[in-house]
């Protein structure tokens, strides 16, 4: 996972006076899920159409794959695959004529067109239904199909563009599992803009935050974490005739908490004053039962890094 498979230098991309892309510079690594987060007009949707050579950058470097997309952009387009936000499907066909269609658009060679459509099929469980107008399908099995054409040519790197967007829960979670199988078993680069949190959290290994088209983060979600949420809640249990005891002690500290039953929920600055809890209480006579951190997750990065860019305005 060394070798970068897209590497961005100072891109800038304007629509008139408008900045969609502001002096972005990142790598993406080879086999990694990377998530590409930010608000509606963020300009995730720009990148990708930068990336993939369908539109001209106002300046800056892009080197994706072997090639430069201003250059190469068809030859580099073989070696991608691409999930718009809102693909479309000849709904007046079938899965299998859809997939047949761009299976030859993509140069798939005509001998392997009949079973690489019917073994993606299968692999999106959609065969039983393959002769099927794709009029006919729910949401989610047409956002199937849609990865499936896209995995046609077997890309070494796929852009999802909000790939669950309008999905109920079991359909999304059908997509995520399909995404992990792609990236772990196959080892395709997966690139992944979304503005759902928990989606990335769960997919991704490292995240860039985009705002107004500038990057505002980039790392793992948990090094995000670390970097941007400077407080940490703890659960803490203790026997009840003690919660009075421990409220007491944590206020000489001159720590918040909230009393839930026998838990409370103390605030800390952050991981290292755990060690530092533990001990004033048990070293206080608390019978301390347990003790347990709720990590922060990516919604508070997000919030958090928000609230700090618009400070800086």
């Amino acid at each position: 996972m060394n070798q970068p498979v897209i590497a961005i230098t100072n891109l800038t991309h304007r629509f008139g006076e408008h900045i969609a892309v502001d002096d972005l510079t990142l790598e993406v690594r080879s086999g990694e899920i990377f998530g590409f987060l930010g608000h509606n007009g963020a300009g995730k949707t720009t990148t990708i159409r930068l990336l993939n050579g369908l539109l001209t950058p106002s300046s800056g470097e892009m080197r994706v794959l072997r090639f430069n997309p201003l250059q190469d952009g068809p030859a580099l387009r073989a070696h991608t695959g691409v999930l718009t936000e809102t693909p479309s499907l000849d709904e007046r066909l079938s899965a299998y004529d859809n997939l047949s269609i761009f299976a030859d658009l993509y140069g798939v060679a005509k001998p392997e067109v009949g079973r690489r459509v019917e073994e993606l099929l299968e692999e999106f469980e959609l065969l039983d239904r393959a002769k099927e107008k794709v009029a006919g399908y729910s949401k989610g099995m047409k956002q199937r199909l849609a990865i499936a054409r896209a995995l046609l040519h077997k890309p070494e790197l796929l852009f999802l563009d909000e790939p669950t967007a309008g999905l109920d829960p079991l359909a999304a979670q059908h997509v995520h599992d399909l995404v992990l199988r792609l990236a772990g078993r196959d080892g395709c680069t997966v690139f992944l803009c979304t503005h759902n949190l928990t989606e990335a959290e769960r997919l991704c290994d490292r995240v860039a935050v985009l705002d107004h088209g500038r990057l505002a983060a980039l790392g793992t979600p948990r090094e995000l974490t670390r970097q941007f949420v400077k407080r940490l809640v703890v659960e803490v249990d203790v026997s009840e005739e003690q919660v009075g005891d421990c409220q007491e002690l944590l206020k000489k500290h001159a720590l918040e908490a909230h009393r839930e039953k026998e838990t409370l929920l103390v605030t800390l600055g952050g991981r290292e004053a755990i060690p530092q809890l533990a001990g004033w209480l048990t070293g206080s006579g608390i019978r301390l039962y347990r003790l347990a951190a709720h990590e922060s997750d990516l919604e508070e990065v997000y919030f958090s890094i928000h609230q700090i860019r618009e400070s800086e305005k």
